[in-house]
């Protein structure tokens, strides 16, 4: 910023600088302050139209440089994000590919799946973070609640015009756009298939193209599935980093897509093969529970009391209740339980 500064005191400095060579008697006073005024205001428009200064105070589409996103996720998900290494690798994979390919032929999809507390929120998060300063707050980042954007099923004809138009001029604004659909697993069937146009390999609609488009969905639905491949490893001697992506991905489209109490029943989206990655959340064991605590308590600025650390890991409820191998609400309410231990 200093050199940015500088350089903007340079070139008000060199466009006043023939009027300061012309003799004095050339120039009134009142004439000199508007040369001033004017030779200052065109110095300034200049260097406010070149993009990334502008976009150094005001927001923009396409903020940060592609390359510089993607190292932000892999940054960011490598120290926050605790016991997920598949969603760490196919997240970072198909973010860094798509923000990378000037040339996509479709909009990037991805589907998060997992029990409540496992991440699906945090990560959609990040990956809004690293591709805008602004974060969830962006103007060109557009999150939506099922039951709370989408609440009644007599409505859905409604919803669908919405979305559609909705999609449609944020998307003619800005082709970086990012859109969260959170809570699929309460979203009525039908609904999102009303978005398929703007997920196909179309290059144009109505004169507007999507395919530099990000489109995250959020779901619960598919957990069993996830928890009972990742029983089965534990069950057998293996540890939950020998679990890969293909031991999980086709049962749990397979599952989403049969399961009625999703938005995801039946849906085009998926029979099409619009979602490219379906990303599974494994449910969090202990000691993920006490990385979570740890995180939190540094992030308040607070010394860590290794007591307390395991007295709320403790108190969490685990699962399968024989084994009590994985905390069935994940991180979720290590917040809650801080504020009651720490005097904040």
């Amino acid at each position: 910023m200093k050199l940015r500064r500088g350089a903007l005191r340079a070139a008000l400095g060199l466009a006043l600088l023939p009027l300061f060579l012309r003799p004095a008697s050339a120039v009134e006073p009142i004439s000199l302050g508007l040369a001033i005024a004017g030779a200052a205001a065109s110095a300034l428009t200049g260097f406010i139209s070149y993009p990334r200064l502008y976009c150094y105070f005001k927001e923009c589409c396409l903020q940060r440089h592609d390359r510089r996103a993607a190292a932000a996720l892999q940054e960011n998900l490598d120290k926050k994000l605790f016991g997920q290494h598949l969603v760490n690798k196919v997240v970072v994979k198909a973010v860094k590919g798509f923000l990378n390919n000037s040339n996509a032929k479709k909009p990037l999809a991805l589907s998060l799946h997992g029990w409540t507390g496992t991440g699906k929120n945090f990560v959609s998060k990040i990956v809004a973070e690293s591709i805008y300063k602004r974060g969830l707050q962006s103007k060109y980042v557009h999150q939506f609640v099922a039951t709370l954007h989408f609440p009644h099923a007599n409505s859905i004809n409604v919803y669908k015009d919405q979305l559609q138009s909705w999609i449609r001029g944020n998307v003619s604004i800005c082709p970086r756009s990012l859109f969260i659909f959170d809570e699929m697993d309460k979203m009525h069937a039908g609904l999102i298939d009303s978005i398929k146009p703007f997920l196909d390999y179309y290059e144009l609609l109505d004169g507007v193209s999507y395919r530099q488009a990000i489109f995250i969905f959020l779901s619960n639905a598919g957990a069993e599935k996830i928890t009972e491949v990742a029983l089965d490893f534990w069950r057998n001697g293996k540890t939950r980093e020998d679990i890969q992506l293909t031991d999980m991905q086709n049962a749990l489209s397979v599952s989403v897509f049969n399961n009625k109490n999703s938005g995801f029943w039946h849906s085009t989206l998926i029979d099409r093969n619009l979602i490219d990655y379906f990303v599974p959340f494994l449910p969090l064991e202990y000691k993920h529970v006490k990385m979570c605590v740890r995180v939190e308590i540094e992030s308040r600025g607070y010394a860590v009391d290794e007591d307390i650390l395991t007295r709320i890991a403790d108190e969490m409820t685990y699962f399968p209740k024989e084994e009590r191998i994985y905390s069935d609400k994940g991180c979720k309410t290590v917040d809650a339980k801080l504020d009651y231990y720490y005097d904040f």
